[in-house]
């Protein structure tokens, strides 16, 4: 789970040292690689691609929005950021999964508040006491029912764009927060999303009603990649997860990564370019099979 001892835990990793550490240097090395293989025009490997920002009506107001694709029609996905929300690492995830050929939405979870970015990039969020300062926004953006609608409105006006196919499935993978997103995404529109997948999520096996678990779907493939560090805190929780998923015959690949809470996002002080790059080879085959 993504909270104030991770953060705690970072600090003491990277923040209380001067200078730019190993960690950081990797971090930025890894956001700018991004930024090369994605550049406009050319797009890496699926060509040349179109983005812009847009806004999305929603039953709770407008929300602004990152969408980006390729020039033919492709299957969707959206991307539900972590907790410093909707920044340029995650725009550039996204045109790194755009040039694969997909066309991909980065949803602002924090529009009822303030639109997109709120902070630049993790570090910003980690100088600007971010926890305190999503507080509120987090509160509203968190609750089920919310991502159920906001889910429901994103998959409707994707399946309104000339850019995606709409004969395939709609893929959604979230980070930190954005990982129980997922599974309620697959839940609140299971016609069109065919797969999630969660990287580091926080909160995805609780006793509530509502926990995620407790929501996953025969007709979704899940790829739900744990940090070591939310499995030390809660180990009971991957087997809670194989047991929910084989309950109601879902195809789930669950698995503990040697790596810490963060290590999928390149500006995050956790970044893991080895098990990050792992993660993202098995989140395509994942999209590969299931849309």
């Amino acid at each position: 789970m993504c909270d104030e001892t991770d953060l705690e835990a970072f600090a003491k990793t990277d923040s209380e040292k001067t200078g730019l550490t190993r960690r950081g240097f990797a971090a930025t090395g890894a956001v700018a690689s991004l930024a090369a293989c994605t550049s406009m025009p050319g797009g890496g490997m699926g060509g040349a691609l179109t983005e812009s920002m847009v806004m999305i009506p929603t039953s709770d107001g407008t929300m602004d929005a990152f969408f980006v694709h390729p020039a033919k029609p492709a299957p969707a996905v959206i991307l539900w950021p972590d907790i410093a929300g909707l920044r340029e690492v995650k725009m550039q995830m996204a045109r790194r999964l755009a040039g694969e050929g997909y066309a991909v939405l980065v949803a602002n979870p924090y529009y009822r508040d303030v639109k997109a970015p709120q902070f630049a990039d993790f570090a910003a969020f980690q100088a600007q006491n971010g926890f305190e300062k999503v507080g509120p926004w987090r509160a509203k953006a968190t609750e089920p029912a919310a991502v159920n609608r906001d889910a429901t409105a994103l998959v409707a006006w994707l399946d309104k764009q000339a850019a995606v196919n709409t004969r395939r499935g709609i893929g959604n993978q979230g980070y930190c927060m954005g990982g129980p997103y997922t599974v309620y995404t697959a839940a609140a529109v299971p016609g069109r999303v065919k797969a999630a997948g969660s990287f580091h999520g926080g909160g995805l096996v609780s006793d509530k009603p509502t926990s995620p678990h407790l929501m996953l779907q025969a007709g979704t493939q899940y790829l739900i990649a744990i940090a070591q560090n939310d499995d030390a805190k809660q180990p009971a929780a991957k087997d809670e997860l194989r047991k929910a998923a084989a309950s109601v015959g879902a195809k789930a690949e669950i698995e503990v990564y040697s790596a810490d809470h963060g290590w999928c996002v390149p500006d995050s002080p956790a970044y893991d370019q080895v098990q990050a790059e792992r993660a993202w080879s098995r989140l395509l085959a994942t999209y590969k099979a299931a849309l």
